[in-house]
């Protein structure tokens, strides 16, 4: 989870945004007037930017003051004389030398408040490079909610946070749930093969996505919502082709995979842009991004396997020897030489679904 600063300075519909902001539980309210901090919850920081202003002689209720060293002096001086609060570095970089001004705030800075006032994101990946073994946070000021998500992701990393002005009611919902950059991760279990079957032709999608899938890595799809077998992508030399490892020859067009906020997707709907869960074989997870959907028609195969609880699993796929799923310890097994009583990673969800959406209610699938 990435830290969400709220900066309500210009925002008209204060109260109202307020609201919103402390019921989607942001890290911290950003304000240049010390009388919008009191009464704040404990739950959210307090957060006093006198940007263009001077500092007074007391900080109230705020738990970190943001000061601009060129007007208020140094943030370790400041510590000095005011223990009871944190300080923060804001630089506003335009050029090479306030690059490195921020570059060395963010070596040696609590909190750096970051504005980049170009729009290419070269130097924002160069102050993530310098802060790589600091303890600081690096909070980095987006204009909206769509640059926000890029700064999250910024050389893989992104920076540790965002300071954002809302424009109307809404935004910190919007930006909150951005911030939310991975996908929890996900406990495997070791499934048994116990039938498969050659069930002739139908139409499987290849998932093309932007991203370079690990050898111990791909996709989980099935048949059914609570059960799901790990695909792996084409990172596995192959004789007559190239390795792709960008794609993960998925399955069944009618097949479950997992995309963003744990919700199913079926294969026919992914399309360029859509996100999916990449998993490997520890159950470490990220979201990558389709760049690609392949769906043409293929032979097929039905693989049944079974869980230590006797819950089924079901995945179609091509039948092709080329067509993959991971095994314990990473063994990549070629779809068509599975027979019963091997073994394959799947997950089992615990929740049905419903458009997608987990939720506890009754469903058969079969």
């Amino acid at each position: 989870m990435k830290l969400v600063w709220l900066d309500i300075r210009t925002v008209g519909a204060r109260q109202a945004v307020l609201e919103e902001a402390l019921h989607q539980r942001v890290d911290a309210v950003v304000t240049d007037d010390l009388a919008d901090l009191e009464g704040l919850p404990p739950t959210v920081k307090k957060v006093f930017f006198p940007d263009g202003k001077e500092l007074p002689a007391e900080f109230g209720a705020a738990d970190v003051v943001v000061v601009d060293p060129r007007r208020h002096g140094l943030p370790a001086e400041l510590a000095v004389r005011h223990p009871e609060v944190e300080f923060g570095r804001f630089t506003e970089i335009i050029d090479a030398p306030t690059l490195e001004d921020a570059c060395r705030s963010a070596r040696d800075e609590r909190w750096s408040v970051l504005l980049f006032r170009d729009p290419t994101k070269i130097p924002l990946e160069i102050v993530i490079a310098a802060a790589a073994r600091s303890t600081g946070s690096l909070i980095t000021v987006a204009q909206d909610v769509a640059e926000a998500e890029i700064i999250f992701g910024v050389l893989e990393h992104g920076s540790d946070g965002v300071m954002m002005a809302p424009r109307k009611v809404g935004d910190a919902t919007a930006l909150k749930a951005a911030a939310e950059v991975g996908v929890a991760d996900l406990d495997l279990t070791e499934l048994t093969v116990t039938a498969t079957e050659h069930i002739g032709m139908g139409e499987r999608a290849c998932v093309d996505t932007c991203s370079h899938f690990r050898e111990d890595e791909g996709i989980l799809v099935g048949s059914h919502s609570k059960g799901m077998i790990l695909c792996v992508s084409e990172t596995h030399p192959l004789p007559y082709m190239p390795t792709r490892p960008f794609r993960v020859n998925a399955g069944a067009i009618h097949s479950y995979t997992i995309g963003k906020d744990e919700r199913t997707n079926y294969l026919s709907e992914l399309k360029a842009g859509s996100k999916v869960t990449a998993v490997d074989i520890k159950g470490q997870t990220r979201l990558v991004t389709v760049g690609r959907v392949k769906i043409e028609s293929r032979p097929l195969i039905s693989i049944d396997a079974e869980a230590p609880d006797g819950r089924k699993v079901n995945l179609i796929l091509q039948d092709d020897w080329h067509v993959r799923v991971l095994g314990p310890g990473g063994s990549v097994l070629n779809s068509t030489e599975l027979k019963p009583g091997d073994k394959v990673l799947g997950y089992l969800p615990l929740e049905d679904r419903h458009v997608g959406y987990p939720i506890d209610e009754f469903c058969l699938e079969k």
